[in-house]
């Protein structure tokens, strides 16, 4: 592991901090054995010399005959010491010789030539004595109680150690992931796989938040994609109908105000996608926008059958606009006109020569009827998907980029409506848009201005 790395960091963090503690905890209980070793080791001082005192008392001298026990004092390196009453000694200051004149007994340490010593002093018969016992003989005493202590501490940090190990770890492989995963976000277009939610609450909630941003990103890329081929798409029906009519011009197959009041149409139609582009830059919003009016359904079909009706006869096939006299509605008519041109547009693309293509107007209703192959019954349920239709028949039919279909859903649900699809293969196939019928009077105006 690199110290750079984060699980090192963490590693080396939470393994300082532990061998710290337990350093100081090694510390302290060293400290404290020792103490209470030599506590209990003055006790037994202590009680030795009472021992010793209670035999002394009834001794002319006492301690003048200690012969029999010298050997177990040399033993324990002790020795016993007459004291003046008086404070003289360097071994009994004046206030503890007081105390010790008083019949008090006394225990503690005292240091003497460098030398410390436990103690024990009595008074015996008017006489001061002191049982003297180095205090490193207790030395052998808390050794062993020291040994255990470093084996705990060698097998704590081994401990800790490992524990830190796999702590680091549980912290860091999350994060690593997450950062795998986000370089691999960064430098590919396709989605990375997602990352597993575990750990702590706030490592499995990155990963949660990564996991929804991978997702949310993914979908933005298709959208963005798919939103430039629907410009593209778009763009192309008015070029192509401005290129047609100054071709027809240019041929003299057109007059001259005809072309002119087309182009002009056109052109102010590809102004608004135009407009509608830098809306969307400004906006980051990738839709259409649409409006709500009054709006006359047959005239949008009349203007369809003019804006085809050319093309038809190239391709040999019937174009006709039927329905009611009045066929009011409420939406947007560029963008119903333009559902219409893609349905129009694909009908004429996939119906053979010597078929028919009807656009059929109703109050509240547009629809766009063919002769061409049509769909299978499980697939009008997916054909307003986007480039389902080009997957599905893109090397039998010309079905153009499979944009069309998504883009007149859209349009249809931007302006309130829907659109729905019937097919007998082979026989007829049917494009019905539905929008809202609006106020009645707002209807009356819009056939009268049509």
């Amino acid at each position: 592991m690199r110290l750079s790395s984060l699980r090192a960091r963490l590693f080396a963090s939470i393994a300082v901090v532990a061998l710290l503690s337990l350093a100081l905890a090694l510390a302290l209980g060293a400290l404290l054995t020792r103490r209470a070793v030599e506590r209990n080791t003055l006790r037994d001082v202590s009680a030795q010399f009472d021992l010793l005192v209670e035999r002394e008392r009834e001794a002319l001298l006492p301690f003048s005959r200690l012969r029999s026990l010298q050997e177990f004092l040399d033993r324990q390196d002790e020795r016993v010491v007459q004291v003046p009453l008086d404070g003289s000694s360097s071994l009994l200051p004046p206030e503890r010789a007081a105390q010790l004149r008083r019949g008090a007994r006394l225990d503690g340490t005292l240091e003497q030539d460098g030398t410390r010593y436990l103690y024990a002093a009595r008074l015996v018969n008017g006489k001061g004595f002191m049982l003297l016992r180095p205090a490193s003989s207790t030395n052998s005493a808390w050794r062993p109680h020291l040994e255990g202590l470093l084996l705990a501490a060698f097998a704590t940090a081994a401990l800790a150690a490992l524990i830190a190990f796999l702590l680091a770890r549980a912290i860091s492989r999350p994060v690593g992931r997450v950062a795998v995963a986000t370089r691999a976000l960064a430098d590919s277009t396709s989605t990375p796989p997602r990352v597993p939610v575990e750990g702590a609450r706030e490592l499995a909630l990155l990963a949660e938040s990564f996991n929804d941003v991978a997702v949310a990103l993914a979908r933005a890329r298709e959208a963005e994609q798919a939103f430039l081929l629907s410009v593209s798409h778009e763009l192309k029906t008015p070029l192509t109908a401005i290129r047609g009519y100054a071709e027809g011009v240019a041929e003299g197959a057109l007059s001259v105000d005809e072309a002119a009041g087309t182009i002009i149409a056109e052109s102010k139609r590809l102004e608004r996608l135009v407009g509608d582009l830098l809306d969307l830059a400004r906006m980051r919003k990738a839709e259409f926008s649409v409006r709500r009016e009054p709006i006359d359904l047959r005239g949008i079909a009349q203007e369809a059958l003019r804006r085809y009706e050319g093309q038809a006869r190239d391709f040999g096939v019937t174009l006709e606009a039927d329905g009611a006299a009045a066929a009011p509605a409420s939406g947007d008519a560029d963008r119903t006109l333009q559902i219409v041109s893609n349905l129009v547009e694909n009908a004429l693309r996939l119906t053979p020569a010597g078929g028919s293509v009807r656009i059929v107007a109703e109050p509240g209703s547009i629809r766009v009827e063919d002769t061409g192959p049509g769909l299978e019954p499980e697939e009008l349920g997916q054909a307003f998907e986007r480039f389902y239709l080009y997957s599905r028949y893109g090397r039998e039919r010309p079905v153009g980029t499979g944009l069309g279909l998504a883009i007149v859903k859209e349009l249809a649900q931007g302006m309130g409506g829907s659109v729905a699809a019937e097919s007998t293969p082979g026989s007829l196939t049917v494009f019905t848009v539905r929008l809202p019928l609006g106020d009645p009077a707002d209807a009356t105006r819009a056939l009268s201005h049509a």
